[in-house]
C-alpha cells in the first residue's frame, strides 16, 4: 500500500519482527492467530493445561500484531507524509548491523511475553530503539492536553513522566524494556505459568531472534488491528 492510501488519523510504529521466512514469524503468527503482514488468520495452539481457547488469552496483542516495540505508536505531525515515515526509518536503518537476540519466556507484571535472556542482549536491543526513536521524534505529533493527561492519571515514575512529556512515551531510553507480548493482561497465574512453560518448552527449537530489519507497522484507523505495512533491512541482511 503506498503511503498516501493511510487515513490522517493513523498511527504508525516503528516494531522488531521476524523476518517472513523465519520460523519465529509463522509461531507469533500462528500464536496469535494473525499474520499482521498478509492480513490471513492462523489456527493457534492449545497449550495442555488451559481451560480456554487460547485466542482468548491474547486479544490485545492479537491486535498488535507479532512485534517488539522499538518506537511506540504516534501519529504524524502536521506536514509529515507516510513516505517521509518511511524515508527517515530507511535512513536510520541503513546505519543499523545486524545482531542476534536470545529470549526467554517470563512473566512481566500480568502478562506473559518473551524479553531478551541476558543483559547484553538487552542493551544491544535497547541501543536500537534509542536510535530509531531520536532519529523519527521530529516525525511525530506532540499529544493533545486531553491525550497527556489521560497518560499521566496512569501509574508512572517522576522519570516516566517526564520522558512521556518530553518523548510521548515513558518506556524509552533507561526505561525502556524490549518484549515480545504473547498475552493480554491475565489475572489468573496458572494460565500464566501454563503459557510460559510451552514457550519455554518451544522457544528453544526456535534459536535466537535474527534482528536484521525494523518493521513499520500501521493503524489505520482507532482501534483497528495493526498491519505491517513495510519492512526496512539494516545495512547488511547477514547476522553475525
Amino acid at each position: 500500500m503506498s503511503g498516501a492510501a493511510w487515513r490522517a488519523d493513523a498511527r504508525f510504529a516503528v516494531y522488531y519482527a521476524p523476518s517472513r521466512e523465519s520460523a519465529w514469524w509463522q509461531a507469533g503468527s500462528t500464536w496469535l492467530g494473525r499474520d499482521a503482514e498478509s492480513g490471513d488468520t492462523c489456527v493457534p495452539p492449545q497449550p495442555p493445561g488451559l481451560t480456554r481457547p487460547l485466542l482468548a488469552l491474547t486479544e490485545a496483542p492479537h491486535r498488535y500484531g507479532w512485534h517488539g516495540t522499538l518506537v511506540a505508536p504516534f501519529r504524524l505531525a502536521n506536514g509529515v507524509t507516510p513516505d517521509d515515515v518511511l524515508a527517515a526509518t530507511r535512513a536510520w536503518a541503513d546505519t543499523q548491523r545486524p545482531f542476534t537476540l536470545p529470549v526467554e519466556a517470563a512473566t512481566l507484571g500480568d502478562f506473559v511475553a518473551l524479553r531478551p535472556a541476558d543483559q547484553h542482549a538487552e542493551a544491544d536491543i535497547r541501543t536500537l530503539a534509542t536510535g530509531a526513536l531520536q532519529t523519527l521524534d521530529a516525525l511525530r505529533a506532540k499529544p493533545s492536553a486531553a491525550d497527556l493527561a489521560r497518560r499521566l492519571a496512569a501509574p508512572l515514575s517522576e522519570r516516566q513522566r517526564a520522558l512521556l512529556i518530553e518523548w510521548g512515551y515513558p518506556y524509552v531510553f533507561d526505561e525502556f524494556r524490549f518484549h515480545m507480548t504473547l498475552s493480554s493482561s491475565l489475572a489468573d497465574a496458572q494460565e500464566r505459568a501454563v503459557l510460559v512453560a510451552w514457550w519455554q518448552a518451544h522457544a528453544p527449537e526456535l534459536g535466537p531472534l535474527p534482528v536484521d530489519h525494523a518493521a513499520l507497522f500501521v493503524e489505520p484507523a482507532p482501534g483497528e488491528p495493526f498491519v505491517l505495512w513495510q519492512r526496512v533491512p539494516f545495512q547488511s541482511r547477514e547476522v553475525k
